[in-house]
């Protein structure tokens, strides 16, 4: 006879995996599967250049871990889970010369803005001071907030574009920080919620750091798949899923995928009007990576660019916001915006003694198969004048590359879907409970509902509640 089990969930990401521990927690037997050989979905690390250098393929910097109500109890450190804090969590480069950091707490990110410090302390200050609380409410968008007085005073500030938010500044240097932090949202700067989107990310800068876990993100995931182990859980690799009569019985399952492999596993047992709502979804621009090993470390003409976990290479807010409306046009800037993360320089773990990764993507048009080698590498000599004589290797994805990777990447969104006003609660589609599909026991668990992309592991626990709610053991 097939076993039987309480619930199946399809994709080993962290969404997927923090949905399986709450319920084996809960007392259920769960059953984990993966189609990749490797668990970890966007949480994975690899030798993609040279034998010793370990890169993340996708998620690499994990304030989110430490911040969401998901997965800061869940005493990862206890199964090995080491998180590292750079000596700065950011360091934006604005000319070849000049760098602005994003520091440890507001009071000494402002003492580095001049001028500008007082403001930055207005905008950042009660947030951060907001706590745990604030974050929460952000992290749960469908929920009643623990502090509305908090959430409100977020909300009057973030509902604002990145643009306009950057005008309550005179000089360059804090506008330039917070658009970069704004760009993560994949979205032109004069967008509505990107002011938020910043301020969710530089809040979470300022109070938790921006965090590397020792070894590499696939740490994060190893951890959750040995708690979930010891609990009884249940996790096979090498598994593809084509259709949900593929799996074993159980009461539940939950998908870890995107609405459009929802769409293709699940078919007829979803209504036709729920399907062509996930028809609609919309999935947003896509991403050109790159990782290198390299002879040393970046060779930044400011070399207070060492001391930052996370690089972004942008300049300007107005040449940041430039080269995103390039590619929201579908074209790809001849400067792109970039982002960068140097592991290695407090990492050890991550290449040979003597040394070096970098890690780094730059956004490009839905589906791009355009090579950017050479305009990122132009764009990091401009700051880094020697850095191409460090190339040892690199390792190069496209858009339709990155897809092939992780499939929830629809055409290199490594998203899972556009965060703009609508989509940011309206995931995959508008409801109440966006992880309840139609269908009897079938949840979405992953990035495409709120609260998004991002390794927190919300969506994995809020699907995982709603089916302990739903489907209770008796």
């Amino acid at each position: 006879m097939e076993e039987r089990f309480d619930a199946v969930v399809v994709g080993s990401g962290p969404n997927g995996l923090t949905a399986a521990l709450e319920l084996v927690r809960s007392g259920w037997k769960v059953l984990v599967l993966e189609r990749a050989r490797q668990i970890g979905g966007g949480a994975r690390t690899e030798e993609l250049t040279l034998p010793g250098f370990r890169h993340d393929v996708c998620s690499a910097i994990h304030p989110l871990a430490l911040a969401s109500p998901a997965m800061r109890d869940l005493d990862l450190e206890s199964v090995g889970v080491r998180w590292i804090q750079p000596d700065a969590p950011l360091g934006h480069a604005l000319r070849p010369d000049r760098a602005v950091m994003l520091e440890r707490g507001v009071a000494e990110t402002a003492a580095g803005l001049g001028e500008d410090g007082p403001a930055w302390q207005r905008v950042f200050g009660p947030s951060v001071g907001a706590g745990h609380g604030l974050t929460d409410s952000l992290l749960d968008p469908i929920s009643i907030p623990r502090h509305p007085i908090s959430l409100v005073r977020f909300g009057l500030t973030g509902i604002r574009s990145a643009t306009s938010l950057g005008r309550r500044f005179v000089g360059d240097d804090a506008p330039a920080l917070l658009a970069g932090m704004s760009a993560h949202s994949m979205l032109a700067l004069d967008a509505p919620i990107t002011g938020g989107l910043g301020m969710l990310l530089g809040m979470l800068g300022q109070s938790v750091g921006w965090p590397i876990p020792e070894g590499g993100s696939q740490a994060i995931v190893d951890g959750l798949v040995k708690l979930i182990e010891a609990e009884g859980g249940e996790i096979r690799t090498d598994t593809d899923v084509a259709s949900l009569d593929d799996l074993p019985p159980s009461r539940a399952v939950l998908c870890d995928v995107a609405p459009k492999h929802l769409l293709a596993i699940a078919g007829d047992r979803l209504p036709g009007w729920y399907r062509k709502l996930l028809g609609r979804f919309r999935y947003g621009p896509g991403v050109f990576k790159l990782d290198w090993a390299l002879d040393g470390p970046v060779p930044w003409t400011d070399p207070a660019l060492a001391r930052a976990g996370t690089v972004h290479l942008g300049g300007t807010m107005a040449e940041i916001r430039a080269a995103e409306s390039e590619v929201i046009a579908g074209r790809h800037p001849d400067q792109p915006f970039m982002l960068l993360a140097q592991q290695s320089l407090f990492d050890p773990t991550r290449a040979p003694i003597g040394k070096h990764t970098l890690w780094g993507y730059c956004h490009v048009p839905s589906g791009s198969t355009v090579d950017m080698t050479e305009s990122m590498e132009a764009r990091i000599e401009q700051f880094a004048p020697g850095f191409r004589d460090l190339i040892l290797a690199r390792a190069a994805a496209n858009a339709r590359e990155v897809e092939d990777h992780n499939p929830n990447y629809v055409a290199g969104d490594i998203n899972a879907g556009i965060i703009d006003l609508r989509q940011f609660v309206f995931r995959p589609v508008p409801s109440i409970s966006p992880w309840t599909t139609p269908a009897d026991g079938l949840y979405l668990c992953s990035s495409s509902t709120p609260p998004g992309g991002g390794v927190h592991g919300m969506c994995g626990l809020k699907a995982a509640q709603a089916a302990l709610r739903r489907q209770p053991i008796n």
